[in-house]
């Protein structure tokens, strides 16, 4: 239904403005922009969100397709002029749109708004009429967008992270009740998420903006997912009756996040993110082992700690939402790197995300050199060799073009045939019906709206064979012509094709694949002396302080990693699975696994340990730096993703140490143990044997 309905959409803002540019003003320049804009916007760029907010993101796109318009018009005068500039646009378009959704969206259609114009003819007098086509194109589309099936309000990003607070919230209460089953909790608390995925979130609805807003809502999605995390793990050790400290604990962390839901949906303020790190730190210093318990404490130190880290999550999460929801400025008691952009300029925000990509190893980086390179080797191969109606040389370089050169080659296949086909049938409608045009006009709209749906969902075949037929339509009408339109039509997409096979195969061909790969090896090497950092620091009985000048270097490094993994694994998701081994697994590793490795390690730099203690015994110190020895070399060997996988076996605490330990150095000790334990399954996990689907296609 979706494709039906913006085939009805694109179809009617198209031929609204063509019909009467042709047949009443003849005016052939403002039709046949007319007709390319809606296309370009409605059609071929992934417009995100509902009707509203589609109509919202051309509106804003207008100014800068104007510019590009004035600039490939001036820029036509000579192929060499048209190209450079084709390169600069190509670049800077699709490295900018980094920031967000809304810019990546309408990258497509900017493009075509410079390609347009900068073929020849060179006619800077055509100028208004190019403008006024763009105007009147992109304003029938807003209204078609907005009133004509707009696409319907989905689910957002907010309403799923509210959603899973309150099963939080619920789970949390029926289990300290001892009215719901530890097991049942945990898979409904897993299931949560999963959800907040970004790959099971519709694109228009990812919070992937460079902006401040956008990237507090992903952080409280990552921190929500990392609490419902926890809590599976802390569902099945909940059995009434539980100790008062952690009871109070958790009904505090309930109605917090019931407030931080009902603060997400708009119902009330977002709660104090101060007051639940007050109410976390009071825990830390509480817990530990009461005098009259009888047996290991091991146990029970060990579900305060993930107790604990469920709290951090919360805290995490209600200050994140706290910043979505309008808070400005820094957040007094919190960690300031964790929360970098609290406060920052929009406009500072931006530069930081697109300087984050301004490297080789950055996925965004190599789509901006593959796309540009190739459309300026279009432009000036088609000035060269002056090819008739060579816009569609560099159309069908950026519609065919793909991020990896296998999938490349594949919609290549299937467009030259589609091609050819489309070709042969034009030619003949152009054969028979010659110069009449009354036989085009009939035809091109019912060709439009059945082009404009099976071209998405048939494929690169269907979508190049049927669009020949109804640019050779709508050319038809505008000036007269022959059957070689369909030839020229032929040899315009082919080059387009081999040029955009060539980029592919030269620039990055394989992809996100290999780049994940890089990019979770450096993600590994960077956080490993975190991790030793972290332990030398609470062995030493110091709190984790707010800012952290012994690791600050090493932090912004792998936060910097994980920004550019996480890109990549973004990219990963949109292309085709590898093919399976002789074994039967794909190649790779864990990808998301490794992301959660990351997350992990700067979580616990940030708040390891919770609260001051005091310096730990020799032997103590010893099995802890030896632990994080074992986590940092496993870490380091897990970069070169050996075929065998990595074992990571932490040494066990040494017999009765816990007995010798005072409070609340003792909890500190169990605090390390747990997260180390959960930073090794994270390896093992990552790049380890193991059952299932391992290149993080889940």
């Amino acid at each position: 239904m979706g494709a039906a309905r913006r085939a009805v959409r694109v179809t009617v803002a198209a031929v609204a403005g063509f019909y009467p540019a042709v047949d009443l003003l003849d005016r052939p320049v403002l039709a046949l922009y007319t007709l390319f804009i809606p296309v370009a916007f409605g059609l071929l760029s992934p417009l995100p969100g509902c009707g509203r907010r589609r109509a919202g993101t051309v509106l804003r796109a207008v100014p800068a397709a104007a510019a590009l318009i004035v600039l490939g018009t001036y820029l036509a005068a000579a192929s060499w002029s048209a190209a450079l500039g084709m390169l600069l646009v190509g670049f800077v378009l699709v490295l900018g749109s980094s920031i967000g959704s809304r810019a990546a969206g309408v990258v497509p259609a900017l493009q075509l708004s410079y390609i347009l114009a900068s073929f020849p003819p060179y006619a800077p007098g055509t100028l208004p009429d190019r403008l006024a086509g763009l105007a009147l194109g992109a304003a029938l589309t807003v209204v078609c967008e907005w009133l004509l099936l707009p696409e319907p309000e989905q689910p957002s990003y907010r309403d799923r992270i509210a959603a899973s607070l309150d099963l939080a919230a619920h789970g949390v209460r029926d289990l300290l009740r001892g009215v719901a089953d530890g097991r049942e909790t945990a898979e409904a608390l897993r299931a949560a998420g999963r959800d907040l995925r970004f790959s099971r979130t519709p694109a228009g609805g990812r919070p992937t903006g460079a902006g401040a807003r956008d990237r507090a809502l992903a952080q409280a999605g990552y921190a929500t997912r990392r609490c419902l995390d926890l809590l599976v793990v802390l569902a099945p050790l909940l059995r009434p009756p539980v100790d008062l400290p952690s009871a109070t604990l958790l009904r505090g962390l309930a109605a917090a996040c019931a407030d931080t839901a009902d603060a997400l949906r708009g119902t009330r303020p977002a709660p104090d993110p101060e007051r639940i790190e007050e109410m976390t730190a009071q825990y830390a210093v509480a817990r530990g082992v009461p005098s009259d318990l009888r047996g290991d404490p091991h146990p029970l130190l060990s579900r305060q700690s993930t107790l604990l880290a469920v709290a951090v999550s919360a805290v995490t999460v209600s200050a994140a939402v706290a910043l979505a929801t309008g808070r400005r400025g820094p957040l007094p008691g919190l960690p300031r790197e964790q929360f970098w952009y609290a406060g920052a300029s929009t406009a500072r925000l931006w530069w930081v995300r697109i300087a984050d990509h301004v490297t080789p190893r950055s996925v965004v980086f190599q789509n901006a050199v593959r796309t540009a390179s190739g459309l300026a080797l279009a432009r000036l191969v088609a000035g060269s060799l002056d090819l008739s109606h060579g816009f569609w040389v560099l159309l069908g370089m950026l519609t065919l073009g793909r991020t990896t050169a296998g999938a490349t080659w594949s919609a290549v296949r299937g467009a030259v045939v589609g091609t050819l086909v489309g070709s042969l049938a034009a030619g003949a409608l152009l054969v028979s019906a010659g110069d009449a045009t009354e036989v085009y006009a009939a035809l091109l709209v019912p060709t439009m709206l059945v082009a404009f749906w099976a071209g998405p969902v048939g494929g690169p075949a269907w979508g190049q064979g049927l669009f020949t037929l109804v640019v050779s339509m709508a050319f038809a009408q505008i000036a007269p012509v022959t059957w070689q339109l369909a030839e020229a039509r032929i040899v315009d997409v082919l080059t387009g094709s081999v040029i955009g096979l060539v980029c592919g195969v030269l620039a990055w061909p394989a992809g996100a694949r290999a780049e994940m790969r890089r990019s979770a090896a450096a993600l590994f090497r960077t956080t490993a002396p975190l991790v030793r950092v972290t332990v030398e620091r609470t062995a030493a009985g110091h709190a984790a302080p707010t800012s952290r000048g012994d690791a600050a270097p090493t932090l912004r490094r792998a936060l910097l990693r994980w920004r550019i993994a996480h890109a990549s694994y973004a990219q990963l998701r949109t292309e085709p699975p590898p093919r399976r081994r002789a074994d039967g697994r794909r190649g790779g590793g864990d990808w998301l696994a490794a992301l959660n490795f990351g997350s992990r390690v700067l979580t616990g730099t940030y708040w390891v340990p919770w609260s001051p203690g005091t310096p730990w015994p020799a032997d103590a110190a010893d099995w802890a730096r030896a632990a994080a020895e074992e986590v940092v070399s496993a870490a380091l060997r897990a970069a070169d993703f050996p075929a065998g996988g990595v074992a990571v076996r932490p040494a066990p605490l040494p017999p009765g140490i816990l007995a010798r330990i005072p409070a609340p150095s003792v909890s500190h000790l169990v605090d390390v143990e747990v997260w180390l334990h959960a930073l090794a399954s994270d390896l093992e996990t990552a790049v380890g044997p193991g059952d299932g689907d391992r290149d993080g296609h889940r």
